[in-house]
């Protein structure tokens, strides 16, 4: 090498040991491997959140989402003066979602259905099918008790709220109103044949609820409940109770089956009210017999005895085939191998004294003056063997045969009210023509300002002479007597009908019957009584079905503030007077 002379000199760099090239290798791997998985991430969520959304949404809302029903509040029932008879109060429903819970532990297991009154065994049974999104576990409590079952915190234990049907009148009005089931829906009278205007329409609320039964999120719009319409009824309240009472103590003073009674208004046919004795508490049907829930007076059928000799008597004079002054011969006579008799036997008796007498001779052969085809028209007239469409549900029709298939004999029976079948709401309604110069009213359930007309049955003169006929028949003599009302007339017709039993009538088995008017010359009530199987001794109507007609229809004219037309009858006839027999 030259002095001054410059050069440099390359080194080259030491070669990587085996160990870091390893190393090196490794970290890119592990790079490209988070890069794959993290592209893979993202091609995961661009799946689920564009091709499966829809189908991962409605998994999650079919999980925690819910609709909640809002119930609507079902209409007031109230009487013809606005008092109420059926009102809705809010009660709360413990429910629960089996297939968003975990086993509840035994012991708030336990303490939950403390509250509840279930035992641990049925609760748990409500809570095993985990499947169920939905199940009740005890509806219509009390708000307050439902309270203390959510502050126990069960997850998947929820409430909501319904409503309770409450009725203030009890066994009072039962028959009339009927009642709802837990669901809300009405199952006997007005509540089941008005139910599509009381029920209203439900509500809905669609919410997301976490795991806990908690609503965490409002995901559709509250769409609010309709509620019921209100709904006023024919009936006074203050004339049911008088009518229940007095049936029921009827009833029992009598040792009876049952009985029933019916008030009608006597010019717009109005129900002011329709009592059956037994009753049931509809607030608390437990231990409630179908034969305690049998509306009586419209859907049992019996044969109507000496009550239905006015309505065929009246047949006679308005086709002029009698007259008041018409006498006939009342001695027993054969139909057939059938004889017509009378209890009390009198030789002969005019129009009146057939009706005082009740004889059944007579009442026959005035009837026998129609022919078959007059008669059954009258009788159709009358609304028998067809429904009397009160809207009622269940009212029953009664029999009346065709009249082509009559023997002279079966004509002769059904003037005395035998083989032909009515209920007791038929027979008040028939007895309307009396009251209102020969028109007969259709019965009106319902409160309104513009009554059904009527249908004329009788002619003006001859619904005013049946009228005083019946009148006459409540003075000493006849056999309405026992159905006086101290300051007002009555007309009034006693009836004691022997009960049929598959094809033969029982002797010591009978149905008392009392239907009526009053005030008798201008009537304002009419009021049918009848009394199944009196059995303390009395039987006859006169006797048993009277005093009830006498106490519901002289405490229905007070309440109505009908000024008495008999001011100078201070004075009943004692208790212990004869009762012509009414057979």
């Amino acid at each position: 090498m030259r002095a001054g002379s410059s050069y440099s000199v390359r080194t080259r760099p030491a070669p990587a040991s085996p160990a870091l090239r390893m190393t090196s290798v490794r970290v890119r791997c592990v790079l490209l491997m988070l890069a794959l998985l993290f592209l893979a991430l993202i091609a995961r969520a661009v799946y689920l959140q564009v091709v499966q959304q829809d189908f991962l949404q409605n998994q999650g809302e079919a999980r925690f989402r819910r609709t909640l029903t809002l119930e609507a509040n079902r209409g007031v029932i109230t009487d013809r003066n606005g008092e109420p008879l059926a009102i809705s109060t809010p009660v709360q429903t413990i429910w629960a979602s089996p297939a968003d819970m975990e086993p509840v532990p035994p012991a708030k297991l336990r303490e939950l259905a403390g509250l509840l009154d279930l035992s641990p065994e049925e609760l748990s049974a409500k809570l095993s099918d985990r499947k169920k999104e939905f199940v009740y576990i005890k509806r219509q409590i009390s708000p307050e008790l439902a309270e203390k079952v959510m502050a126990l915190g069960v997850p998947g234990i929820a409430k909501q709220q319904e409503f309770r049907r409450f009725y203030p009148t009890g066994e009072i009005m039962s028959h009339i109103i009927g009642f709802t089931g837990v669901d809300g829906k009405g199952q006997e009278g007005v509540e089941l044949a008005r139910e599509k205007m009381l029920s209203g329409k439900d509500g809905r609320r669609v919410v997301l609820k976490d795991r806990r039964g908690h609503i965490i999120e409002d995901v559709a719009a509250i769409e609010p409940p309709r509620d019921g319409q209100k709904l006023a009824l024919a009936v006074d309240q203050r004339i049911q109770y008088l009518a229940y009472r007095e049936i029921k103590a009827a009833v029992e003073a009598n040792k009876a089956k049952a009985g029933s009674v019916v008030v009608l208004d006597a010019h717009s046919g109005e129900l002011l009210a329709l009592a059956n004795f037994p009753s049931f508490n509809p607030n608390n049907r437990v231990g409630v017999t179908p034969e305690m829930m049998r509306n009586r007076g419209v859907i049992d059928l019996f044969e109507p005895g000496s009550t239905m000799k006015p309505l065929s008597i009246s047949l006679a004079l308005e086709h002029h085939k009698a007259s008041l002054k018409t006498v006939l011969d009342t001695h027993s006579y054969m139909i057939g191998p059938a004889t017509i008799r009378d209890v009390s036997p009198q030789a002969s008796l005019d129009i009146l004294g057939i009706i005082q007498k009740s004889s059944n001779v007579g009442t026959s052969k005035l009837a026998l003056m129609s022919s078959p085809e007059e008669f059954w028209k009258h009788y159709d007239a009358l609304g028998f063997g067809r429904a009397p469409e009160t809207g009622f549900p269940g009212e029953a029709g009664g029999r009346l045969r065709d009249w082509h298939k009559w023997r002279p004999i079966e004509q002769a029976t059904m003037s005395f009210g035998y083989g032909v079948s009515v209920s007791l709401i038929q027979m008040a309604r028939a007895y309307t023509i009396f009251a209102n110069d020969g028109v007969m009213l259709p019965i009106s359930l319902y409160r309104t300002a513009n009554p059904m007309p009527g249908k004329r049955v009788l002619d003006t003169g001859t619904a005013h002479e049946m009228r005083d006929l019946l009148i006459a028949n409540s003075q000493p003599g006849g056999g309405a007597v026992n159905g006086r009302i101290i300051g007002y007339s009555i007309g009034a017709k006693s009836g004691t009908a022997r009960k049929l039993e598959g094809r033969s009538y029982v002797a010591n088995k009978h149905r008392a019957l009392f239907m009526g008017f009053a005030p008798g010359h201008a009537p304002k009530v009419i009021v049918a009584v009848m009394i199944d199987e009196p059995s303390a001794g009395k039987y006859y109507g006169g006797a048993v079905a009277a005093p009830v007609f006498a106490n519901v229809a002289g405490g229905a004219l007070r309440t109505l503030n009908v000024p008495p037309d008999e001011p100078s009858n201070n004075t009943l006839l004692p208790e212990s007077t004869p009762v012509p027999a009414d057979f």
